[in-house]
């Protein structure tokens, strides 16, 4: 395409490997986005290890004024027709990502914001966020991830500012999983973070253990500054849970893919999350799941359908639905076909692609 809109995108770029890098760097790679715009890139991510994370490092300083130098230079030496930046909402990340938003607005350029995370509504009142938060989204275009999310920003974003524009991932599994475990395995994969539910799906293993059911539970994941895995394996044996609850650190590749295809249940009982990628991963190895009503989950798992969604951090509720998925396996495999069929029809990378084109196009004609 001749002429093509010239569009910089600043955002964050793995590693780490978390949810707003992954899907930058999705659109990064799409040859559909490509084809459609110019497109100029900004990390502008101070870490590059889930280590780094909330630590202070002079490193880290010097990666963020690089990028704000780097923004500098290709908004004065270049015409964008906008800018797109993957800015935290909340916290001291809002507050590092700013100049960012400010520097394009100074610059006189659009600004779409691709909103990966909540927690405006906590600090909308606070200072210096209650006139910081109105000055970087006024006028700016906001892509949420689903109308769930709308809730956390109302106070600041107008709904005729807001697209929608839901997750997806690439297809790396079509063929039909045979599962047949004597015992039925649980699956947890995600970082050891608390508010991923981890002490919760351990009570909740205990109150199983505690009724009489057979089950193996298996954690893969980083640990975190919060959870180390001396600390995991602390809370697992004051619970009683060793030989039923299995700690095996981060999987990459055909390890992590064995995990998958070797579970039975996949479980994530977050109480902070926005549109969790590794559900549609669990969808697409055809695993019912159980979660939480939490962001943009209700648009992925239908309570009933392809798995059950069960109260926040209630260790109670979330043995219940499990429990009614390990006494019953024509439903896990009905409710795992039918998650497998929600993805395919909605949340593969070629759908969010599709979808995130027409987003940007849009804002060329507002």
């Amino acid at each position: 395409m001749a002429n093509k809109p010239k569009i910089l995108f600043i955002v964050p770029l793995p590693p780490p490997i978390h949810g707003s890098a992954m899907v930058s760097q999705q659109i990064k790679d799409s040859k559909l986005i490509g084809d459609t715009f110019c497109c100029d890139w900004v990390n502008f991510s101070t870490s590059r290890s889930m280590n780094e994370i909330g630590q202070r490092n002079p490193i880290k300083i010097w990666r963020f004024i690089s990028a704000l130098f780097i923004t500098f230079w290709k908004l004065l030496t270049r015409r964008y027709a906008f800018c797109y930046l993957g800015l935290t909402c909340h916290g001291s990340g809002f507050l590092k990502d700013t100049p960012f938003a400010l520097l394009c607005k100074l610059f006189r350029r659009k600004i779409v914001i691709h909103q990966h995370n909540k927690g405006m509504s906590a600090d909308v009142d606070k200072w210096p966020y209650h006139w910081l938060l109105p000055l970087v989204y006024r006028n700016a275009k906001v892509i949420l991830l689903s109308w769930h999310l709308y809730l956390d920003i109302e106070r600041v974003v107008k709904k005729e500012q807001v697209m929608i524009c839901p997750n997806g991932i690439p297809q790396t599994n079509s063929e039909t999983i045979i599962r047949n475990n004597k015992v039925p395995h649980l699956l947890f994969l995600s970082n050891l973070i608390i508010t991923k539910g981890v002490h919760v799906l351990l009570d909740a293993c205990k109150i199983l253990k505690d009724k009489g059911q057979e089950f193996v539970c298996d954690f893969v994941g980083a640990e975190s500054k919060e959870i180390s895995e001396w600390g995991f394996k602390n809370e697992v044996s004051c619970r009683g849970l060793e030989g039923i609850v299995q700690y095996h650190g981060r999987k990459y590749g055909a390890e992590k893919t064995r995990f998958f295809t070797d579970s039975d249940i996949f479980i994530h009982p977050t109480y902070n999350d926005c549109f969790p990628l590794v559900l549609l991963e669990a969808m697409q190895y055809q695993l019912p799941i159980v979660t939480t009503n939490e962001g943009g989950i209700p648009d992925v798992v239908q309570d009933g359908v392809n798995g059950f969604i069960c109260e926040r951090q209630n260790a109670e509720s979330l043995a219940a639905a499990i429990e009614r998925l390990l006494l019953n396996p024509s439903l896990r495999c009905q409710m795992g076909n039918t998650g497998y069929e929600i993805y395919r029809q909605n949340f593969t990378l070629e759908k969010f692609e599709s979808r995130m084109r027409e987003c940007l196009s849009a804002v060329l004609t507002t």
